[in-house]
């Protein structure tokens, strides 16, 4: 794990109000993607607004390193359809990682920051940074792009190695 800085939790949760690319619906899955690594969700058949609940896992080396979410339709006989496109910058997160907090004293519950939307991230809605049972988590909606409509709610959450610094 030579260069590895912690270990990245991808929830993706669900998409909401996803772009038809079927007859009357979709057969949506996500992608996502870090430096070298993609990694996807199971597909959900007939449904654009699906429930995924899967939990990714990717390994960051460089904590300034954006993650590109990409959401696509399942096709049988053609190229998957592509239903939007999003990026996740976790400099905000990290940076509240490093501010070194003495976690034992914070309520379970506490926003420790907040992102708001802006035309520089693909924010639908503020977005918190938040200290819950024991970890710091961030929860975001992300408005896919290049598409006529939809978002996907995401969590993410870092696992720091031990000795790794997390340099921005």
């Amino acid at each position: 794990m030579e260069g590895v800085v912690g270990l990245l939790k991808l929830r993706v949760k669900k998409g909401i109000n996803l772009a038809v690319r079927d007859t009357r619906t979709s057969d949506p899955y996500l992608v996502a993607t870090l430096d070298t690594q993609k990694i996807k969700t199971k597909v959900i058949k007939g449904n654009c607004n699906p429930v995924w609940n899967d939990e990714l896992t990717l390994t960051m080396r460089d904590p300034k390193a954006t993650i590109h979410i990409a959401v696509f339709d399942k096709d049988r006989f053609s190229k998957d359809d592509s239903m939007g496109v999003a990026e996740i910058d976790v400099k905000p997160y990290i940076e509240c990682l490093r501010m070194g907090l003495n976690m034992n004293n914070i309520p379970n519950g506490t926003k420790l920051e907040r992102v708001h939307p802006s035309k520089h991230n693909y924010l639908a809605d503020e977005s918190a940074i938040t200290w819950e049972n024991g970890k710091i988590v961030q929860d975001m909606i992300l408005r896919l792009r290049d598409v006529e409509c939809g978002e996907v709610v995401i969590q993410i959450e870092m696992v720091p190695l031990p000795g790794r610094k997390l340099n921005i």
